[in-house]
């Protein structure tokens, strides 16, 4: 489907997205919101977006750098998430709302992100949402006051990420603590960004030395329980 535009907040009032409908059947279906990684909204979001369609799921993928481009807007975008608050959070939270309000949504919605996505999807897991997957997202600074109240959640971390060690086990730790129903998982074989197939060109031999990547197995194991996840909590 090619791309659309939804309505943001003040910094950026039109968002340009991804959309993906389910080829099967009339709706209404659970909508999930699919958030980015730093490297803005590429062809591999909007294959997750894609998949998640094929399985059901009303999915929107929102580019967070459409008020400038992912260089301008990088910083204020992680300024949000660090904080908490900021335009970056205002239109995640205005994207929830566009895809509750459709007539072809069930009024349940998921939020599914990757790394600095990874990390809106656990800031905002008690905003509203009602399951959510943070794919190798970094922890808020104070995450038992931040998921106090959050919804269930499915986290997946790589055993191999040096930028997030220790992170799956303190989410654990965190999400049991609260009641928060949840399962994290840490793939030994993995490293950061297991789930994204990056088209980095030269550069991504260097990513593979760095550790960093996708680990297809790693990968398919996550897909089958998020969708599982997903399934329990925002299906019917």
């Amino acid at each position: 489907m090619p791309g659309i535009v939804v309505p943001g907040t003040a910094s950026a009032p039109a968002l340009r997205a991804h959309l993906a409908v389910p080829a099967v059947g009339a709706g209404p279906w659970p909508g999930v919101v699919v958030l980015h990684e730093l490297l803005g909204l590429t062809d591999d979001v909007r294959e997750h977006a894609d998949r998640l369609a094929a399985a059901g799921y009303l999915a929107v993928a929102p580019d967070l750098f459409t008020a400038g481009g992912r260089l301008r807007c990088l910083r204020a975008t992680f300024r949000a998430l660090s904080r908490g608050h900021g335009p970056a959070v205002d239109d995640v939270l205005a994207v929830r709302a566009w895809l509750t309000d459709r007539p072809d949504c069930t009024g349940k919605v998921g939020i599914l992100g990757f790394c600095m996505g990874g990390g809106f999807a656990l800031l905002l897991a008690g905003r509203g949402f009602d399951a959510a997957a943070p794919s190798y997202g970094p922890l808020p600074s104070d995450p038992e006051e931040v998921l106090r109240g959050a919804c269930p959640v499915v986290a997946s971390y790589g055993g191999r990420d040096r930028v997030l060690r220790g992170a799956a086990g303190r989410l654990e730790e965190v999400l049991s603590g609260l009641g928060v129903e949840h399962d994290v998982c840490e793939y030994p074989a993995a490293g950061h960004s297991f789930l994204n197939r990056h088209n980095l060109g030269p550069f991504s031999a260097l990513e593979k030395v760095a550790g960093l990547g996708y680990h297809g197995p790693s990968a398919e194991d996550a897909w089958v329980r998020i969708l599982r996840f997903f399934d329990r909590h925002l299906g019917d």
